[in-house]
């Protein structure tokens, strides 16, 4: 087992520049000040990682595995074509609220909706980066110019704070096949935040899970269950 330490601070720097230009649209704080763009690795990974590195697994430290994460590793064979990064759903009606306005002025709209149908955006917090998929996407790369950043967030109205999470969401409703979509036994999270603030007539929509666990997400410092 080989394990190779990154620095965090020499990682920023050569991300910076990547990002710097969706950070105003996706961050909580100023917009683009500079220690943010580590919460947009995931986003240029394919850039700033080796090229002998194809594949990647990245997960939030607020996880319970129960299972083997080479169960995991396996789900990089179910990608369909042109996808280039795994990821689940999120779980909380936070991009049914993100997205009001663009859902006022089209009501008939996928955009915010519950599953299956609907598209509730995607949550981070496990993510697979085909990072020789990424590099090799014309599409997902002209997706990190700044002038394409700025097309998609004035077209969807979209102002986000959760950083990566809210550019692939953002790109998810325009081209969903960029993604394949883990189960949300994969990342069941356990954020209940948005029940109580305005949502909890469609909450469980989005909150539904069935089947076997397999990593417990604590979302917004919730406990996960003891085994």
């Amino acid at each position: 087992c080989q394990v190779i330490v990154h620095d965090v601070n020499e990682l920023t720097e050569r991300l910076f520049p990547i990002v710097e230009a969706m950070q105003k649209h996706f961050s909580a704080g100023l917009g683009t000040y500079y220690s943010d763009s580590i919460f947009f690795l995931s986003v240029a990974m394919h850039r700033i990682m080796p090229k002998e590195i194809t594949r990647i697994i990245q997960v939030d430290l607020d996880l319970k595995y129960k299972t083997n994460i080479r169960d995991l590793f396996d789900e990089f064979d179910n990608f369909p074509e042109g996808a280039v990064i795994g990821i689940a759903r999120e779980m909380q009606p936070v991009y049914r609220h993100t997205f009001w306005q663009y859902r006022r002025e089209n009501p008939q709209t996928k955009v915010g909706e519950p599953p299956p149908d609907g598209l509730p955006g995607f949550n981070s917090g496990v993510l697979l980066l085909n990072l020789e998929a990424m590099r090799q996407s014309k599409l997902y790369n002209q997706l990190l110019e700044p002038t394409m950043v700025q097309k998609l967030t004035e077209k969807y109205h979209f102002k986000g704070h959760l950083g990566d999470q809210d550019f692939f969401t953002m790109v998810g409703m325009e081209h969903p096949e960029l993604f394949h979509v883990l189960d949300c036994t994969w990342n069941r999270q356990l954020c209940t935040w948005w029940r109580d603030h305005g949502y909890s007539d469609v909450f469980d929509q989005y909150f539904q899970c069935e089947g076997e666990v397999k990593i417990y997400h604590g979302n917004c410092n919730t406990p996960i269950p003891e085994d």
